[in-house]
C-alpha cells in the first residue's frame, strides 16, 4: 500500500451550480441539526490509470460539511500515482488534516463497513472495518477511534464518493453503498431511504459536464452506487 503524490487535500463540500451539484463529491446526503450517527459498506474499486496519471478517489461517510465548515468522516482511496493504482485508508476531523490509517490493508475487491457515531458532546467514535466478502466476517480493524472536535455542528450526514476540486477525478468505474443508514434527532438509526430530505449529489465540472453521479436508492432504501463519467 503506497500513499499517492497527490493525496486528499481537503474534505468537505464545494457547492456547484446548483441544489445537488458538487465540484467534488456524488452521493448522497441528509441534512438536519442533531445528526448522531451514520453507518456504510462498500467494495473497494479498482482504478484505470493512464500513463504518468495522478488522480485521486475515496468513498467515506461522515458527519457535518454540507452546511458546516467541520466534518468527521473515515473512508478509503483509490488513486493513481505516477500511472500506477494505490490504495490506503483514512480518518479526518475536518479542518485538521487526515490521518493514514496503517493497520487496515486496503486492496480492490475488499469489502469495508464503516461508522461515525456522536453523543453529541463534541466526542466522535470512527470505525473503518475489513470484512470477509462472503461472510461479513471482521478480517482487520481500526477499533474505535475516538476523537474531539468542539466545533463540529453535527447538521448533517453523507455517504460520498469524492475526488479533487482541481485535479484528475481517477476513474473508479462505479461504486456501491450498501447499509447506508443514518439517526438524527435522536431517532433510531433508519435506512438513507427514510429520510424523505435525502439530497443526491451530481459530481460536475466548472461547465456542469458530469464528472461521477449516484444511482437511484434501492428498494429497500439502503444502498445506491456512483459511476465515474470524466475526469
Amino acid at each position: 500500500m503506497t500513499t499517492p503524490s497527490n493525496p486528499l487535500q481537503h474534505v468537505r463540500k464545494h457547492p456547484g451550480p446548483k441544489r445537488g451539484q458538487s465540484a467534488n463529491w456524488s452521493g448522497y446526503d441528509v441534512t438536519g441539526s442533531g445528526s448522531i450517527d451514520v453507518q456504510g459498506s462498500w467494495i473497494q474499486p479498482a482504478p484505470t490509470c493512464k500513463s504518468g496519471e495522478n488522480s485521486w478517489s475515496s468513498p467515506w461517510i461522515g458527519i457535518g460539511g454540507v452546511t458546516s465548515n467541520t466534518l468527521e468522516q473515515i473512508g478509503t482511496d483509490t488513486d493513481c500515482s505516477n500511472g500506477k493504482p494505490s490504495y490506503y485508508a483514512w480518518y479526518e476531523i475536518y479542518p485538521n488534516p487526515f490521518v493514514t490509517l496503517k493497520n487496515i490493508q486496503v486492496n480492490p475487491g475488499d469489502k469495508f463497513s464503516a461508522e461515525v457515531s456522536t453523543s453529541g458532546n463534541g466526542s466522535y467514535t470512527l470505525i473503518l472495518n475489513k470484512l470477509d466478502s462472503n461472510t461479513n466476517q471482521v478480517l482487520q480493524t481500526t477499533g474505535p477511534i475516538v476523537q474531539s472536535s468542539k466545533k463540529a455542528r453535527n447538521s448533517s450526514v453523507e455517504w460520498i464518493m469524492e475526488g479533487p476540486y482541481n485535479g484528475l477525478l481517477t476513474n473508479f468505474g462505479t461504486v456501491t453503498f450498501t447499509d447506508a443508514k443514518a439517526a438524527i434527532k435522536g431517532q433510531t438509526v433508519t435506512p438513507l431511504g427514510s429520510f424523505p430530505n435525502r439530497d443526491p449529489i451530481t459530481m460536475v465540472t466548472s461547465g456542469r459536464v458530469k464528472r461521477a453521479v449516484p444511482s437511484r436508492l434501492s428498494s429497500d432504501g439502503s444502498s445506491f452506487s456512483v459511476t465515474w463519467k470524466h475526469n
